[in-house]
């Protein structure tokens, strides 16, 4: 116990040392680049601190989180994306489409285009940039993304990468101050036999939240809803597929939603020519947060073509509610 407990006394003399040296006593922060995201939530994904992202299927939860890693190298610090859903090169693929967005917005190369030119086999070769020379800044995102590819780690998820897996991955990303993000948080797997998914759910995420704590990095999970929550038209952290202690552990919470599934009735009806707009924005709520406001609504754009989101967003004006809607 002595190693850990230390007076006030030992901790002021610690932070006054700190401050002497020109460094900062707060926690690290590593921004999303998602405005105004990092505003509320404190800066940014912070040292010590587990995110939980969770919402309905198909709605953008691993483009949110794999732009937020991607963001974060391309800033200048590192990430670890332990992806369970798609593979490396599926990860890669995507994040080529966001980069070309990035440089050439609407003109950047479509995902399905990125798809196409890598997988058709040609006698003529060529690599990742010369399959797509020409078409949609594809060239260019490729030289974008090798400037900061050293900062990005794809892990890809299997069987094999059970929590104690995931352990000795937070200990390599520790090692680089790095943000380790896992996707999805129902797939970690444990040793434990005959565990029912809410405790296996439960071991899981407090093991998540012990890792940040212990290694001073930002742990940011993906979670599935339940059967309730892909039934309903929001999305809520009750929703959320598993134990309790998602709630309990976590430090911030953001839940996705569709923005046209609950925007209140009246916008739709009243304003109906302008109506399908709200398809094309997710809602990002934040349920729960300790280094701020929570109940705040926040909207971003879709561009799912890009698999990404356009990163400005704004404040929500309209009316939400989380019924289900029905028009005649």
């Amino acid at each position: 116990m002595s190693d850990v407990a230390r007076t006030l006394s030992a901790v002021m003399e610690s932070a006054e040392q700190t401050l002497r040296a020109g460094q900062s006593f707060s926690a690290q922060v590593w921004p999303t680049g998602f405005e105004p995201l990092d505003t509320y939530v404190g800066g940014g994904l912070r040292a010590g601190e587990l995110t939980l992202i969770g919402g309905p299927q198909g709605l953008g939860k691993t483009t949110f989180a794999l732009q937020i890693a991607r963001n974060i190298a391309e800033g200048g610090k590192q990430a670890y994306f332990l992806c369970y859903e798609h593979t490396e090169q599926h990860l890669l693929e995507r994040l080529i489409a966001l980069e070309a967005a990035t440089i050439g917005g609407p003109d950047g190369i479509s995902l399905a285009r990125v798809r196409e030119g890598l997988s058709i086999a040609t006698s003529l070769g060529g690599g990742l940039a010369e399959r797509l020379t020409g078409v949609g800044h594809g060239m260019d995102a490729v030289a974008s993304l090798a400037t900061f590819s050293d900062r990005l780690t794809l892990v890809r998820g299997a069987a094999t990468v059970d929590l104690d897996a995931v352990r000795a991955l937070a200990v390599r990303a520790a090692a680089d101050e790095a943000v380790l993000f896992v996707d999805y948080l129902q797939k970690v797997g444990v040793s434990t036999d005959h565990q029912g998914e809410e405790e296996r759910v439960a071991m899981v995420v407090e093991a998540l939240k012990d890792l940040a704590l212990e290694h001073s990095i930002p742990v940011v999970a993906i979670v599935a809803a339940d059967l309730d929550g892909l039934r309903e038209r929001r999305t809520r952290l009750h929703h959320l597929r598993g134990s309790s202690a998602l709630a309990y552990e976590a430090d911030v919470i953001l839940m996705l939603n569709d923005k046209f599934a609950v925007v209140a009735r009246h916008h739709l009806v009243y304003d109906a020519p302008n109506a399908d707009r709200f398809h094309h924005y997710m809602i990002v709520t934040i349920e729960k947060n300790r280094s701020g406001l929570d109940n705040i609504d926040l909207q971003f754009r879709k561009e799912f073509t890009h698999s990404r989101f356009d990163p400005t967003g704004s404040a929500v004006v309209e009316q939400l509610i989380d019924e289900r809607i029905y028009l005649e």
